[in-house]
């Protein structure tokens, strides 16, 4: 085996999959016996829905997806039953996301709750070859200069494995982070202990068929917040802990807290399960230890508000996949997995800060408008979509990098090395980045013929003249571009020693 994970919630079975998509053997351990039916998320970003277009599964993601007709995004009311809702959903001026929906084929109408997509995740990895271990702990893990020796305890007893890398995917309170002695830095643990109580209810007298994300609810019989599922029957309250320990909330206390909010003594609940959790901001100092590589809330624990958390994992374990395999089969040299904390770690940097800003004043996120706008840019606020598809990566994996963002209200993915490749639609419903596979991709202007791309280099031309203008390039130009969509180089005008920069990008 080459690759063992550990931990196989959302990131985990990500990490599986995109590694199994280019052919590397993997063994995910989970201790819990089975996934998880507690949606911890539910957004899905433009730049995640890329991710699983590459791998073969958006059109199973989008089956499961919740599809609202009408959405009001957050509202306020005493009970959900005195909410003042409108007979339609007022429109969204200006909405950051409508302008960001044009430069990316990944698109997800509507939501996606966390164990509806690791239904998929998990079905997919299995199939193209990846081995998914349930009831199995990781007890330890040593490694030297060629693996990784670790130690199981499932069902079938004590073994041990041998792998050539291992991924932490653990959770926030990683305790493989903690073993490699790797500290974080962030305000840590933040607000009172909460309680996620998953629950099943018709609550459609109430809804009028509208959608909305979430409902803070100020009953002092039963303060917290609903949050919307499936818009059906799906339903979550967030409520204070306060000092009591998790037990104390068995079925029947969390059915009277969830009919008080909703304001139905006799409405008929089904709790399905309870999990005590806390908002936590940190952030690891190092993302990787000699072999062993940290992703997700292991690497960076990011507060819910703006969806960042769980699309920042999965896009570690995009970026980690395709340079764990480059590595693996020996096209790439080593050095190049030193990239992936060089580019990672500040892209989470900036997403744990976001949400920070959002959560020390939620209006920022959720209202819409001029005034709205202003006040982000006056608190350093940058849009969403700029947070999860307008990142830019630093790193030797680049040559000609300039990682400041362009903007903070738009996506701008003009073609510069280290951005994502610009997107555009040709034929057939094919995009520009559907033609990235997974080595390196040369895209040409349709006149380029000065560059000599070597046998690992996959080659396409791109006849399309708003694609080569927003890309920076003449039709002699090209750009190459990695296996995760990043311009890795840019030639203008089509000239320049390819083998060289290939050569480079993977540290050859």
């Amino acid at each position: 085996m080459q690759v063992l994970i550990a931990g196989g919630g959302t990131v985990g079975l990500s990490t599986a999959l995109f590694l199994a998509h280019h052919g590397v053997p993997t063994l995910v351990v989970e201790r819990a016996p089975g996934p998880s039916a507690h949606p911890r998320a539910t957004g899905l970003g433009f730049r995640t829905m890329e991710f699983f277009r590459q791998a073969g599964i958006a059109g199973d993601v989008e089956a499961v997806a919740v599809r609202p007709s009408a959405t009001l995004g957050k509202i306020y009311a005493t009970t959900l039953a005195t909410a003042e809702l409108p007979d339609s959903p007022p429109a969204v001026p200006n909405s950051p996301n409508v302008a960001a929906s044009a430069l990316s084929p990944g698109r997800l109408r509507g939501t996606c709750p966390q164990d509806r997509l690791d239904s998929v995740l998990l079905t997919a990895a299995r199939e193209r070859g990846a081995t998914v271990a349930y009831s199995t702990t990781l007890v330890s893990a040593e490694q030297d200069g060629t693996g990784v020796t670790a130690v199981l305890d499932g069902p079938a007893g004590r073994q041990l494995v041998r792998a050539d890398y291992l991924v932490a995917a653990d959770g926030g309170r990683s305790e493989l982070r903690a073993a490699l002695g790797i500290g974080t830095t962030g305000p840590g643990a933040l607000g009172r202990p909460l309680l996620n109580i998953l629950f099943r209810a018709d609550l459609t007298p109430y809804t009028k068929g509208l959608h909305f994300a979430n409902c803070t609810i100020t009953t002092p019989e039963a303060p917290g917040m609903l949050v919307t599922v499936d818009a059906e029957k799906d339903w979550i309250f967030h409520t204070d802990l306060g000092d009591e320990p998790a037990d104390a909330f068995p079925p029947e206390r969390c059915r009277a807290l969830i009919r008080a909010a909703v304001g139905d003594p006799e409405l008929a609940v089904e709790v399905v399960s309870v999990l005590p959790w806390r908002v936590r901001g940190q952030l690891a100092d190092r993302f990787r230890a000699g072999r062993v590589f940290l992703a997700g809330d292991a690497a960076h624990a990011i507060p819910p508000l703006g969806a960042f958390g769980a699309n920042t994992g999965i896009a570690d374990a995009h970026n980690l996949a395709w340079k764990l395999a480059a590595v693996l089969d020996g096209s790439a040299g080593s050095a190049l997995l030193d990239t992936y904390e060089a580019e990672r770690r500040p892209v989470a940097a900036q997403a744990l800060e976001q949400a920070l800003l959002r959560l020390k004043d939620p209006r920022l996120h959720w209202e819409q408008g001029p005034a709205a706008a202003a006040a982000r840019i006056a608190a350093g606020v940058v849009n969403s979509p700029v947070v999860q598809l307008g990142y830019r990566y630093d790193s030797a994996a680049v040559l000609g990098a300039r990682p400041e963002l362009p903007s903070t209200e738009d996506v701008v993915l003009d073609g510069t090395p280290g951005s994502r490749v610009p997107h555009a639609w040709l034929a057939d419903n094919l995009s520009t980045l559907d033609l990235v596979g997974p080595r390196l991709t040369l895209l040409t202007g349709p006149s380029c013929d000065s560059l000599d791309a070597p046998p690992s280099v996959d080659v396409h031309r791109v006849n399309d003249a708003d694609w080569l203008r927003a890309t920076g390039i003449t039709d002699r130009g090209a750009v190459l571009v990695r296996p995760d969509h990043f311009i890795a180089w840019r030639a203008e005008t089509g000239s320049g020693d390819l083998s060289r920069v290939v050569d480079r990008i993977l540290a050859r």
